[in-house]
């Protein structure tokens, strides 16, 4: 009778064994790889429950990697993993504190989660500004003095931040009053691609990663076939860019997301040897030195007429580009409080900058396209 007895604890035990060796094994078993393939600050794995989200590069030479667990419901979180910011998706409510957040929004169908955003006026969203009337989205003050109390009013389920550096007291005071807080470096990829990618970010945010990646794939789609159609080019036109801003020329550095669509679209961009993601700094006269003769000027948002930037630096007529009319610039589409569309929108859609950028540089390889972003001055 012991003998019985003791074998069928012994099969027990070996039955609840199994058992808990299945269920670890099912806690970390991966259910689908890094999907991202072009963004180098963020990656994504999905394990069965939850799915990680790891952010590693929010700012330039930033030395911290950021780890963050998406929960589902129901889903068993590692021991060694319990330390990160856990989030239980697909999430309800969220403040996100950069414009080029929106559109994933806006593309996911997720406007309505929007509760909160710092500097309302920049948005241009047309399905955005409606809630921003209506009162269902809180002006939540400046990105790095955000409104404190009223974000704890809001208990969003996730604020998305951003930063130039690792100092943002105001994010860290949110994440002490109990609030969860992720970083989106979206602004720091070097690559249209790279940029549009963190589409991604948020679909695992919502439970809706395919989504997300079908979006993306039809972004990529277009933008690559754009690029085989400018590579039939017979001509490569140099390229200024930028314009004066309190006594500096601010253009982008060679390895900037602007910088490569100009080259992706067979365009001589005078400053590409240059390195860096940001902006370059320079003299009216180093730069008159270097595209006084360049064929197409494509300035910032700052002006809207040939008139107005004359009025603004009378030199500027001493470029080719502007004495042939070659000058564009992407400040035609404004939201209803003065947002220029593009600084929202193109980080989202290389695919529609790139296309623009062909159609000004070699028309008529895109016979009947109209440029959405670009106009030319008059």
């Amino acid at each position: 009778m012991k003998s019985i007895t003791l074998k069928i604890l012994i099969s027990f035990l070996v039955i609840f064994l199994q058992s808990c060796k299945k269920e670890t094994k099912s806690e970390t078993s991966i259910a689908s790889g890094n999907t991202v393939r072009y963004a180098k600050g963020f990656s994504i794995q999905n394990y069965n429950g939850y799915s990680v989200v790891t952010v590693k590069n929010p700012w330039p030479k930033a030395t911290q990697t950021y780890t963050y667990i998406l929960k589902e419901k129901n889903g068993i979180i590692p021991d060694s993993l319990k330390q990160n910011i856990i989030i239980a998706v697909p999430i309800k409510t969220i403040v996100v504190t950069s414009t080029t957040h929106i559109p994933s929004l806006e593309m996911l169908n997720e406007v309505n989660s929007l509760v909160g955003f710092p500097h309302c006026d920049y948005i241009s969203s047309d399905k955005v500004r409606k809630r921003i009337d209506a009162k269902k989205v809180k002006e939540l003050g400046n990105n790095h003095d955000l409104n404190t109390e009223a974000i704890l009013d809001l208990q969003p389920n996730v604020i998305i931040g951003y930063g130039i550096d690792n100092k943002n007291p105001t994010l860290d005071n949110l994440q002490k009053n109990g609030l969860k807080v992720m970083l989106n470096g979206d602004w720091n990829e070097e690559s249209g691609l790279g940029k549009a990618e963190w589409i991604k970010f948020f679909g695992a945010l919502y439970g809706k990663q395919k989504l997300a990646n079908n979006i993306f794939s039809k972004i990529e789609k277009d933008f690559l076939k754009t690029i085989e159609i400018a590579k039939l080019a017979k001509t490569t036109p140099t390229i200024l860019a930028g314009d004066m801003f309190e006594d500096r020329w601010y253009l982008p550095k060679g390895t900037s997301w602007g910088s490569l669509l100009i080259q992706q679209a067979n365009g001589n961009y005078l400053w590409k040897e240059t390195s860096g993601t940001g902006s370059l700094s320079l003299s009216f006269e180093t730069v008159f030195e270097k595209a006084a003769t360049a064929n197409v000027w494509i300035t910032s948002g700052q002006f809207s007429s040939l008139k107005e930037m004359t009025d603004a630096n009378p030199h500027y007529a001493k470029f080719d580009a502007f004495a042939n009319k070659n000058v564009f610039s992407f400040s035609g589409k404004k939201g209803k409080t003065g947002g220029i569309l593009y600084y929202e929108l193109a980080p989202n859609r290389p695919d529609i900058v790139l296309k623009d950028l062909v159609k000004i540089l070699h028309p008529e390889l895109l016979a009947g396209y109209q440029p959405f972003f670009f106009e030319k001055l008059k």
